[in-house]
């Protein structure tokens, strides 16, 4: 996510575009409009492996996996502008790991460490458990009317919520220096995390809509640069990086778990609506339908897309892959929202997950400027649900849903010993806050029908 934006709320779009979704821009405006692009969806398109490479400690591939994250989210974003066939939307889709996998993808890799498993052991499960959750979004890309009455704007807004409630300790543990440090909590570290939280508030409160833009990455720059003065940056681990990143398929196996894949495929099955609010957004920006058929057509290619994108991103050693909703801004600002764009951000995203060394440079990363960055990334994303949520007219029926899958999500995420004694399948399913969440509330949905409270019990 990614963070994703709640694109469906969009009411406006900009209704003086410079070139239209056909039409065919110079080569300086194309790579000036990509370069836009890029840099808005870079740090979401990292992040989650960054977050992930930290939490299961996987420190000697992040290198790697950022490098197969970029360059597939390239090879992605070139499937959704160019169509093959049934695949694709036509859009500029831009393409990236979501930030609602992450709880699970953490989940599924805590199943093989607490195994006794290494780091390719950890990879392979969490390459399997994706890769056959992708067939679930590919399945699902053709029923997305029937896929709309399961999971509601309720639904959603639980489970995306939950999503960001769940990851804010991540956030809050980087912040004062990351599991396990040996300064864990220092006021240098305080004092970087909140300065780049001060920084990317600061920006995202301006008028001035580039800055708003980018201001998680220059937050970052921010941070580092002062990291470097105060506890410093390492660059050793540099020197063994290969210098160009060969794509391995499976390069680190292939491993399945029941428990891993479940949590999973929940999020799966929530990140196909994401994808068609996302692109329902992007058609409005490219004063597209936003109904009948053309526009049915063009959000089953792009969710069928999303699910065939993560069956390749599986395949290349990296995390599912989801249309993001940041360059929909973009399309917006610039008034540029050609294809021909599209072609650009994907040969820019491939080359530059072709060179390790940027994924060696993100690593050096101190933690203290990762928390202070993604604790408003995760805070977004649970904002973004209560925003669903309250969107919606709350009878007694709901409030019974909401209350229920909350409870016992955030229940068992603070009091994680009740599942102690419960089947290792029962552990590893209930152990993800999401997957509670979500299952919770798409039981209950089914369960209590609309009707069954009447206009007096309201």
């Amino acid at each position: 996510m990614a963070v994703h934006t709640l694109s469906m709320t969009v009411a406006t779009h900009n209704k003086d575009l410079l070139y239209g979704l056909n039409d065919k821009p110079g080569v300086p405006q194309s790579i000036a409009a990509a370069v836009q692009h890029v840099l808005a969806s870079f740090v979401g398109i990292i992040t989650p492996t960054l977050v992930i490479g930290f939490a299961l400690g996987l420190q000697s591939e992040i290198p790697y996996l950022i490098s197969m994250a970029l360059f597939v989210s390239g090879i992605s974003t070139f499937i959704q502008v160019k169509t093959f066939g049934p695949i694709g939307c036509g859009l500029i889709a831009v393409q990236g790991t979501s930030f609602a996998f992450l709880g699970s993808i953490l989940a599924a890799g805590g199943i093989a460490k607490a195994r006794g498993g290494g780091p390719d052991d950890i990879i392979a499960l969490i390459i399997g458990v994706c890769f056959f959750g992708a067939f679930v979004e590919i399945f699902l890309s053709q029923f997305i009317g029937r896929l709309r009455r399961i999971l509601t704007p309720l639904v959603t807004g639980i489970v995306i919520t939950t999503i960001g409630l769940s990851l804010i300790k991540l956030a809050m543990t980087d912040m004062a220096g990351g599991f396990g440090s040996d300064d864990f909590g220092s006021p240098v570290n305080l004092a970087l995390s909140g300065g780049v939280l001060i920084i990317i508030i600061a920006m995202s409160a301006s008028n001035n809509a580039w800055l708003r833009l980018s201001a998680i990455i220059i937050g970052m720059l921010v941070g580092c640069i002062a990291a470097w003065f105060t506890i410093g940056l390492s660059f050793e681990h540099l020197t063994g990086l290969p210098a160009v990143a060969v794509p391995q398929p499976f390069k680190y196996g292939f491993a399945f778990d029941w428990g891993a894949f479940i949590p999973i495929a929940i999020i799966y099955l929530l990140t196909t609506l994401e994808t068609s609010g996302d692109l329902t957004a992007n058609s409005l920006f490219c004063q597209l339908p936003v109904s009948g058929p053309e526009h049915r057509k063009r959000l089953e290619g792009g969710i069928l897309a999303d699910g065939v994108n993560s069956l390749i991103a599986a395949t290349l050693n990296t995390f599912p892959n989801t249309t993001f909703g940041q360059n929909n801004a973009v399309i917006q600002m610039t008034g540029v929202a050609s294809r021909w764009v599209g072609y650009y951000v994907a040969g820019l995203l491939v080359l530059l997950g072709l060179f390790p060394i940027i994924g060696g440079l993100v690593q050096a990363m101190p933690k203290p400027v990762l928390g202070g960055a993604t604790l408003i990334m995760f805070g977004t994303i649970a904002a973004a649900g209560i925003r669903i949520i309250a969107s919606e007219t709350m009878d007694r029926r709901k409030m019974l849903i909401t209350a229920t899958s909350f409870g016992l999500s955030l229940g068992l995420m603070m009091v994680p010993e009740v599942l102690n004694q419960a089947p290792t399948l029962i552990q590893n399913i209930f152990g993800s806050t999401v997957s509670t969440a979500g299952l919770t509330a798409i039981i209950m949905v089914l369960l209590i029908p609309e009707n069954s409270i009447s206009e007096a019990d309201q």
